[in-house]
């Protein structure tokens, strides 16, 4: 570990994911190695270049719905899961420039907060996407202090706001173990075989395999957008690199859902090696707006200050 403090592997999480939404969003659906193709040298600068329908910097759904859930967890001074989904719906009605299929889905349906994701689960039988994953980086935070159980049970009643099949809570729990470990200064590396211990029997093999020393992103069944290989492919970049602009450049260069996959490898990665690791040119242009709530637009410095406080309120 780099030896940054608590608060800045926090900020580094929380702003971390944040940074890498916006910067993979421009390259999304794309083809393998594109980012590394325009932008081959790092520290270059330019690479917040924006488009597919993103100005430079501006950070997708990922981040939005990230904001909410920190949101709801400070002004409900803890986990207020009507009030968490609210806040979503609130969002998705507002109509976002993005918003995943199967949560819109969830969030539109009318149905109430407890059983939605459920009864859409029910009759789509669709429900591991990564959507969940993509907006852990504040509750990993929050619960960080409560220790391992607390943090994967939260993250998993998080994840069933909005997703109804099970793999989907198992994945965003262990992500959640894995940044606790991270943030309280251990290497998450050395974490996943004790957490896969703590995994759903059900689910816990098809974990091990991605999650795995020997796994690399080419060997995934299914499209990144899934939650096993987006989460396989955070936790290679992060295992197959030494700094968090290597790991940001090498999960957007695997093509497919950049911008997910790139928010989960930026707030394992923030945790890893705390906020001075992030380019401040990459910073610096960010900007998460926030349809439905007043025309609100948050920026890097708000976002660091959602982390301190989620990691003070937190425990």
């Amino acid at each position: 570990m780099d030896g940054s403090s608590r608060a800045e592997r926090a900020v580094g999480a929380v702003l971390g994911s944040a940074v890498g939404d916006a910067l993979g969003a421009p390259f999304e659906f794309g083809p393998e190695g594109a980012f590394s193709a325009r932008f081959p040298a790092p520290g270059d600068g330019g690479e917040m270049c924006g488009g597919g329908g993103w100005d430079p910097g501006e950070a997708t759904d990922d981040t939005q719905m990230a904001v909410l859930v920190a949101e709801s967890l400070l002004e409900c001074d803890g986990l207020r899961l009507p009030d968490m989904f609210g806040r979503f719906q609130r969002w998705a009605a507002a109509g976002p420039k993005d918003i995943g299929l199967q949560t819109e889905a969830v969030l539109s349906s009318g149905d109430p907060w407890d059983l939605a994701a459920a009864l859409h689960f029910q009759t789509s039988q669709r429900g591991a996407g990564n959507g969940a994953l993509m907006r852990a980086a504040p509750s990993s935070v929050y619960f960080a202090r409560e220790g391992r159980d607390a943090t994967m049970d939260a993250a998993r009643s998080i994840s069933a706001l909005t997703h109804g099949d099970r793999a989907a809570w198992e994945g965003t729990a262990v992500l959640h173990e894995l940044m606790r470990v991270a943030l309280h200064g251990g290497d998450p590396l050395d974490a996943v075989d004790e957490t896969l211990g703590h995994v759903h029997p059900d689910h816990r093999e098809r974990y091990a395999v991605v999650l795995s020393r020997g796994w690399h992103p080419d060997l995934a069944t299914e499209f990144n957008g899934a939650v096993w290989p987006c989460l396989g492919s955070a936790l290679w970049a992060v295992r197959t690199t030494s700094s968090y602009e290597e790991a940001l450049r090498a999960a957007i260069d695997l093509g497919g859902d950049t911008d997910t996959v790139a928010a989960v490898t930026g707030g394992l990665a923030g945790a890893v090696y705390g906020s001075a690791a992030i380019p401040e040119q990459w910073s610096a242009a960010l900007h998460v707006p926030l349809p439905g709530f007043g025309g609100r637009v948050l920026r890097a410095a708000e976002l660091g200050g959602l982390a301190r406080r989620l990691d003070r309120r937190g425990g």
